[in-house]
């Protein structure tokens, strides 16, 4: 996604660590601590707030055109090829999430935010100019997803790197809630703007061109040392991964092929460069590994949701997108909440219950839409706020949790590959199961549904036939935690 990141309270106090350096960096590894000069305060929380707008402003693009992409696939004459105009989008989301997290060990923050800011202006303007082709589409939104995730990841870099205790909560809380809130907000903008042009989706987010000048000034410029920018590593590992979802999205064996290609020359780079981005010892921490694997099972099914409700609107209900689009308000409402409360439920339950929690939600959100969204739209409604309070619960956890498996010389990467691991596998779970949401493979599976006949039976017999598979994605992901729960948590702190 977007897109829940917080460091929860939980993690133990270093003041009373010994004074030997092992045992401070120990410390401060556990709680994720700044270790280098500390810019003004005031200054870093009045750029950290003017980068979530940035931000918000990027990612309501996300959700609208997640939620509209069949209607736009039609209306550019490439129905069949509709999901690409989330899940290309989603994969450049991915791998920006990724190249600006490392990149914050090693630039100025202030010039990457400049740089995207610029991106993501070119970006709108380009979408609402030339919007003719899917080619054109993908690219305008690609260009703008490269632009604002600048702004998203300097965020998290900032809050990680200079602020600390309830000041870190507070901003990765508003940080939380901002993705939320952008979700409300894209899902009514497109609902609206479908019936009179989608294109104006595009110019949303160049409101962000107000806050340039105040960016400027206020956003810190970031360590710029530590290392050089390894283009060929960031280009290898990219386009490993561009190639991998495309493959999902289109299931033509020369691009996993070519996938697996770049990421063995990636795997061979790096083994011999003298200073590659990440090297090879980051992939063999164990605990890192068992970690992020919560992030690829959990993420996997969010960006298939606001399209799938979309379909079960018009196709079961027979209701207009902009009436599922309120429809759905509620439900981000309630996920703003509970974000905004993470970093106190996290305080409360710890990480490892708050992630059984929050996935125990989205599961029960799945199911419960399975049996009775064809009930009606009050059901949807229900099972919505489940489902997307559970989301907004689990970012804060699981975000921190696979987080503080590496040492804070690697938070930047850290950052980067969470970002990464959370965009590019939602956008591998909706090539995957795109084509199903928009059409019908499932439309023979059992089910309950008095009230329904033919094509509206058949539209609800295939919506649940993918929410029982999303159920499955969960429990996956629930199992997974319990069985390794012991080695991800060998500090103890859970």
């Amino acid at each position: 996604m977007a897109n829940d990141k917080t460091d929860a309270t939980s993690i133990s106090s270093t003041r009373d660590a010994s004074k030997n350096q092992t045992s401070m960096r120990r410390a401060a590894q556990r709680d994720n601590k700044p270790t280098g000069t500390m810019p003004d305060p005031r200054a870093t929380k009045t750029a950290l707030l003017m980068l979530l707008v940035v931000y918000v402003l990027g990612t309501l693009c996300l959700q609208a055109f997640d939620m509209v992409f069949a209607q736009v696939g039609a209306a550019v004459g490439a129905p069949g090829q509709a999901s690409l105009i989330s899940a290309v989008p989603g994969v450049v989301l991915g791998i920006a999430c990724f190249v600006y997290g490392a990149l914050g060990d090693f630039v100025s923050l202030r010039a990457m935010t400049a740089v995207g800011v610029a991106a993501l202006l070119s970006g709108s303007i380009l979408g609402f100019v030339a919007h003719s082709t899917l080619l054109l589409v993908v690219l305008a939104r690609s260009i703008q997803t490269l632009g604002y995730q600048a702004a998203g990841s300097a965020y998290v870099v900032i809050a990680s790197k200079y602020l600390t205790g309830r000041d870190k909560v507070l901003y990765f809380g508003f940080f939380t809630a901002g993705f939320q809130l952008s979700s409300l907000i894209g899902v009514l903008c497109a609902g609206f703007l479908s019936s009179v042009g989608w294109q104006w989706l595009f110019l949303i987010p160049a409101l962000a061109a107000v806050m340039i000048v105040p960016l400027k000034r206020t956003v810190p410029r970031g360590a710029a040392a530590g290392g050089s920018i390894d283009i060929l590593g960031f280009t290898l590992f990219g386009a490993g991964i561009l190639f991998l979802t495309l493959f999902f999205s289109q299931l033509l064996w020369w691009e996993i092929a070519l996938s697996m290609a770049l990421f063995l020359a990636f795997a061979a780079y790096i083994s011999q460069a003298r200073h590659p981005f990440i090297t090879p010892a980051f992939f063999r921490n164990g605990r890192w590994l068992s970690a992020i694997m919560l992030i690829v099972v959990l993420y996997l099914t969010q960006f298939c949701c606001t399209p799938l409700f979309d379909q079960i609107g018009q196709k079961v209900y027979g209701i207009t997108t902009e009436r599922v689009s309120l429809l759905l308000a509620p439900s981000f409402v309630a996920a703003t909440i509970v974000a905004c409360s993470s970093g106190a439920i996290v305080e409360k339950l710890g990480r490892r219950t708050a992630i059984l929690c929050a996935a125990g939600l989205e599961t029960f959100g799945y199911a419960f839409l399975a049996f009775l969204s064809p009930a009606g739209p009050a059901m949807l409604l229900l099972g919505a706020c489940l489902l997307y309070s559970g989301m907004g619960m689990l970012y804060s956890p699981v975000y921190d949790t696979v987080l503080d498996t590496l040492p804070i010389d690697q938070s930047g990467r850290g950052v980067g590959m969470n970002d990464l691991s959370m965009e590019a596998f939602a956008s591998i779970g909706v090539a995957i199961f795109g084509p199903a949401i928009t059409g019908s493979a499932f439309r023979r599976s059992l089910m309950f549904a008095p009230g329904l006949s033919g094509a509206r039976l058949a539209a609800a017999a295939n919506a649940s036939a993918l929410l029982w598979i999303f159920v499955a994605v969960q429990l996956t992901g629930i199992v997974w935690l319990l069985a390794f729960s012991r080695r991800i948590y060998q500090n103890g702190v859970r």
